[in-house]
């Protein structure tokens, strides 16, 4: 018999019964029965219960033993009785009877519970975390993760995409995030960057003449946390190809997102095709560009049907109104809790009003709005009675904010919103550039490498705030899972792009001088994505915050409490790298 385990502990059955069996895992819980031991033992594949029996020598071992000890058993497979048969475990038709136990590992006083969730903060099962992942719903999410990037892998290949391996060591970029810089010492002063994206990298190989190309790709980005964002590093599904227009990106990520949502996504719906939404178009409607289209409510812009009112609070500002149906039921709290939720996302409230029966508007506002206001109004909703309307009133930029969130909230609130569905789709006809609020100057929005729509023309002729750029999101329930492009393979439309960006030919040259010389000696157009895994995970396994789907996140303030990075360096370390540390003044 191995030394270790015959079997695993989740795969033990009533066939196995009268079978000699040797096991190894973690003592997950134990209960004490009339000194009767029932012990769970834990191992990567499952749970199966333990007995020990009164005086017995693995009675006496297995109760002083702390949970999470690690042991080895020895033990015959026999029946449960017909009362004692647990339905909800695999192995819940059998129990093992102990007669040998060896412990291969004792465990301390753990910090925490493993077989419950108990509330735990962050904070210590991050310290912990190695513990944190003995949990089920933890195991289960790192499960998911290894099953959709082998699935990934498996399609990618499939549509006759090469995985390849970029550099990790590589030069700064404008990524837009703050690179981590990595000290040369063999070249003092000078720097490398951990890569944002491979997106120089990926590109040279379309011009190399790899055609497709993938890779499950580690992104580091100096930039902070968020639910969805996890600061430091993160992976992506990196894919560029040659010869291609934005629909034929399309038309493979839809295909790999959608069988990776059906076979992972536990039974829920994914509507395909996923639809082509302009930004501009997304912000009116949705006041995001990574609409949650689960929510079945959208917003109008009604800043026409108050053009010139006496409404002060409307008069001479862009006005957007949320049309709620079906709310005749809905009492005066609902009201005022949307109001609430508007101020937390920095409205300084929420104007609404009812459609009564007679199509008359009752509610806080009712008051200022004229026939014809009322008219008008009713008309570009198509509001009927029983109906709620929102407005939110501002510039253009703060209503879609506030108004985005809204629009969410009241669907959910109103039962407008759909439950247990995946809805993906596609933003697209981005700004090329946009203009910086505070200098005035003229920024690119997305992608510095992405295709003018238009080309050489556009940026010669067009007011840049006006061009639009063959750049593209995905989203799926509110959660934009990558942005991606056709990118630019022209060098004079490369040095136009940045110029209008500020940079000079020189600047260019010096920045991006291989992509540059690359251009010169003939290259393909070609496009391509990176969808986000572990945003990907995030939604497969319904997790609000992204660092339940990565084994070893960083925290919110990007430390690891594990390991204790980032950490000091030795002065000697530090000298051979060229490098003194100057800490802030303190305040």
């Amino acid at each position: 018999m191995h030394r270790y385990r015959s079997h695993h502990c989740g795969e033990l059955r009533a066939q196995d019964i009268d079978t000699d069996v040797r096991l190894s895992g973690w003592l997950h819980n134990r209960r004490d029965l009339g000194g009767i031991l029932f012990i769970d033992l834990r191992d990567h594949h499952g749970l199966v219960q333990l007995v020990a029996r009164p005086g017995t020598a693995a009675n006496e071992a297995l109760s002083s033993l702390s949970k999470e000890s690690v042991v080895r058993v020895d033990g015959r497979v026999v029946a449960r009785g017909a009362e004692n048969v647990n339905p909800e475990l695999p192995t819940g038709e059998i129990e093992i009877e102990v007669n040998e136990v060896e412990v291969l590992g004792a465990a301390d006083q753990i910090p925490f519970t493993i077989n419950t969730e108990d509330g735990v903060n962050e904070e210590k099962r991050l310290e912990y975390r190695f513990l944190d992942l003995r949990r089920e719903r933890m195991h289960r999410n790192i499960m998911l993760r290894t099953a959709v990037i082998s699935a990934m892998r498996q399609k990618m290949t499939a549509l006759g995409f090469n995985e390849m391996a970029t550099p990790i060591l590589s030069a700064t970029s404008p990524e837009g995030a703050r690179d981590f810089l990595v000290p040369s010492r063999l070249h003092a002063g000078r720097f490398y960057a951990l890569p944002q994206a491979p997106q120089q990298f990926k590109q040279l190989l379309m011009i190399a003449g790899f055609d497709r190309y993938f890779q499950i790709a580690p992104c580091f980005r100096d930039e902070d946390a968020r639910a969805d964002r996890s600061p430091g590093e993160f992976y992506q599904l990196d894919v560029e190809m040659s010869f291609v227009e934005q629909e034929d990106v399309f038309q493979v990520i839809e295909k790999v997102m959608t069988e990776l949502f059906h076979e992972f996504g536990g039974g829920r719906e994914v509507t395909t095709p996923f639809p082509r939404i302009p930004f501009r178009e997304a912000m009116l409607r949705y006041g995001s560009d990574k609409p949650d289209l689960r929510a079945q409510l959208e917003l109008v812009d009604v800043t026409d049907v108050f053009a010139g009112s006496d409404f002060k609070a409307f008069a001479g500002k862009h006005v957007r109104a949320l049309h709620v149906p079906d709310t005749a039921d809905q009492p005066r709290k609902f009201f005022d809790q949307m109001g609430d939720f508007a101020v937390e996302q920095g409205a300084k409230g929420l104007a609404w009003v009812r459609v009564g029966d007679d199509s008359s508007l009752t509610g806080p506002i009712a008051k200022f709005l004229t026939e014809e206001n009322v008219s008008a109004l009713l008309t570009a909703l198509g509001a009927k009675p029983g109906s709620a309307i929102f407005f939110g009133a501002g510039d253009f930029d703060e209503v879609s904010k506030i108004m985005g969130a809204v629009r969410v909230e009241a669907a959910r609130r109103a039962g407008h919103f759909e439950e247990n569905v995946f809805r993906f789709c596609w933003i697209v006809d981005f700004p090329m550039f946009e203009k910086d609020e505070e200098t005035g100057k003229i920024e690119f929005s997305h992608n510095p490498f992405s295709m003018p729509q238009g080309g050489l023309d556009a940026l010669e002729n067009m007011d840049p705030l006006d061009i639009l750029a063959w750049q593209y999101d995905i989203v799926c329930n509110g959660i934009e899972l990558s942005s991606g492009a056709i990118r630019n393979h022209e060098p004079e439309v490369m040095y136009k792009a940045f110029e209008i960006a500020g940079y000079s030919r020189e600047d260019v040259e010096r920045e991006f001088g291989g992509m540059l010389r690359a251009f010169k000696f003939g290259a393909p157009p070609h496009g391509g994505i990176a969808p986000g895994v572990d945003r990907i995970v995030m939604l497969l396994a319904d997790e609000p915050n992204i660092r339940e789907t990565i084994a070893f996140p960083l925290n919110g303030n990007a430390q690891d409490l594990l390991m204790g990075a980032p950490s000091e360096v030795e002065e000697a370390r530090l000298k051979e790298l060229h490098l003194t540390i100057r800490k802030p003044q303190a305040k």
